[in-house]
């Protein structure tokens, strides 16, 4: 016997025992095989494991698994027809919120299934009664599945079910729901829910209950959503909660009568919507804002988002504008409501996701056409770029009911943009006439960033440091002209005054 330090390096502590067995002198029997010899109690241990064996086996038979819980509880009803619903993956809250309301009913009780195994595959309830066809490839039964998902626009969230089977006693009569969430990597991209029944018709009844139930509890309805982007125009967007906006009248600047002509056509026909429809007048309506960038074109939206409380609004921009036909769908299930697609020039010629599809402005223009006249939907469309539109929207009359132009700022408009702007700083007021006469031709983004300029040259300048800023005359021209620099043309194209394009 001996130790054996395994090669390691010098002052290494650690050591392995090596035991070395010698056979002894005439023929005796070594060490290891003395171990081996059966004993008495080996006898008891391999007893005990062929028993468990035998009992593993046994119980196997008596496993629940996903194809018994279905037979056991549907009895003969087990050979039933499947009837399919589906919805998309934006409306998942709204079908749970629809299903947990409906099983509140006193006549029905019911038993939630988890299932293990679901991610990715594609499976029905059909699939799950008889598991030997896909063997090994359908989910078992386990925990259940939770995600929560949005349900308000402040933070508020909803549990919903991702994949589980709920066993449904109704009036004494069993039946099984699959409830399935979208699940993109798996080749499904809706909300499903399979109903399996005695007959086809009690199957149809319970998802036309759901599916008026989701429509009836929306938590879409009388909210400010938009479509994600990053999955524009399939049938998987996703829809995101804003907080409405509040902007008073007063906030707006705009030439005399504009703001007057944006609010009969949109506040005004939704006020007296129910004296217009019962005078057979036509209720969807649609108003093109055009305009230089920076006049004012999306804050105007945003005032009448906050003017339309209770109306549903769906938002447009940038790439989610591809998810028109998503946005008009909403729309028309949650009336009244308001659809707003900012810069519509940018799809004035881009086409749809698939071959052959045609420009999206056209898309857009025949889903305005296909909806009733007597929904309240008004469409507020904004551009930058009315001269792209104008030939579209001519061959398509009635679509767009008013243009309305929200133009630059006049002197009398700019004069109150600085008053507006200049929040609690104290403007001399020499220094604001300046401002107003040399300001021709830009827009209120321009007006809003030179207030802000000049507020920081009198905070650099100013030795207090209390109190709201005094701005000078001196302060204001000087601000005012480093944005009026050539050295600045860039800058002013940015803040959206027309001529100016980079050097």
């Amino acid at each position: 016997m001996g130790w054996y330090n395994g090669g390691r390096m010098p002052g290494y502590t650690s050591r392995m025992r090596v035991v070395t067995t010698v056979p002894a002198s005439g023929g005796a029997p070594s060490q290891l095989e003395t171990s081996l010899r059966p004993e008495l109690a080996d006898a008891g241990r391999l007893a005990r494991r062929a028993l468990r064996k035998v009992v593993t086996a046994a119980r196997a038979d008596d496993r629940r698994t996903v194809d018994k819980a279905l037979r056991e509880h549907l009895g003969p009803a087990v050979n039933g027809p499947v009837v399919n619903g589906s919805w998309p993956s934006y409306e998942h809250v709204n079908v749970q919120i629809a299903l947990d309301a409906w099983l509140e009913d006193p006549s029905r009780s019911h038993e939630l299934v988890g299932l293990t195994g679901f991610q990715h595959r594609m499976f029905g309830l059909a699939d799950l009664i008889v598991p030997e066809v896909h063997p090994g490839m359908l989910p078992g039964i386990g925990n259940v599945a939770m995600a929560n998902l949005p349900a308000g626009p402040d933070g508020q969230t909803y549990s919903c079910v991702q994949c589980a089977l709920y066993l449904i006693v109704e009036s004494e009569q069993p039946l099984a729901l699959l409830v399935r969430g979208s699940d993109d990597r798996g080749g499904n991209e809706n909300v499903l829910v399979e109903a399996l029944t005695a007959d086809a018709e009690t199957g149809a009844r319970v998802l036309a209950e759901l599916r008026a139930m989701a429509l009836e509890r929306n938590v879409y309805r009388g909210q400010v959503v938009s479509f994600g982007g990053q999955m524009f125009g399939q049938p998987g967007a996703l829809m995101t909660f804003h907080s409405r906006p509040t902007i008073s009248r007063d906030a707006l600047v705009l030439p005399g009568g504009v703001l007057e002509q944006v609010e009969a056509q949109v506040l005004g026909v939704a006020e007296h919507r129910e004296r217009l429809r019962a005078s057979g007048q036509h209720l969807k309506r649609g108003l093109l804002l055009h305009g230089p960038p920076g006049t004012g074109k999306t804050h105007t939206a945003r005032y009448l988002m906050g003017r339309l409380t209770g109306v549903t609004i769906v938002i447009l921009s940038g790439e989610a504008l591809h998810a028109i036909t998503l946005a008009c769908s909403v729309a028309r299930a949650l009336t009244p409501s308001l659809v707003i697609i900012e810069d519509v020039d940018l799809i004035g010629d881009d086409r749809g996701m698939h071959p052959g599809a045609h420009p999206l402005l056209f898309q857009l223009l025949n889903e305005m056409d296909g909806l009733g006249e007597d929904l309240d939907i008004a469409f507020l469309l904004t551009t930058n770029r009315a001269d792209l539109l104008e030939r579209a929207l001519v061959q398509r009359p009635g679509r767009v009911d008013q243009a309305v132009e929200i133009p630059l700022p006049e002197a009398a408009e700019r004069k109150r943009l600085v008053e507006l702007y200049c929040g609690r700083l104290e403007l001399d007021e020499a220094g604001i006439a300046d401002v107003v006469e040399r300001s021709h031709g830009v827009t209120a983004s321009f007006l809003k960033e030179l207030l802000r300029r000049a507020a920081l040259l009198a905070a650099q300048e100013e030795s207090s440091t209390e109190g709201p800023l005094r701005v000078s005359g001196e302060q204001l021209t000087r601000a005012l002209d480093l944005l009026l620099d050539d050295r600045s043309r860039l800058t002013r194209a940015l803040l959206g005054s027309p001529g100016e394009q980079p050097a």
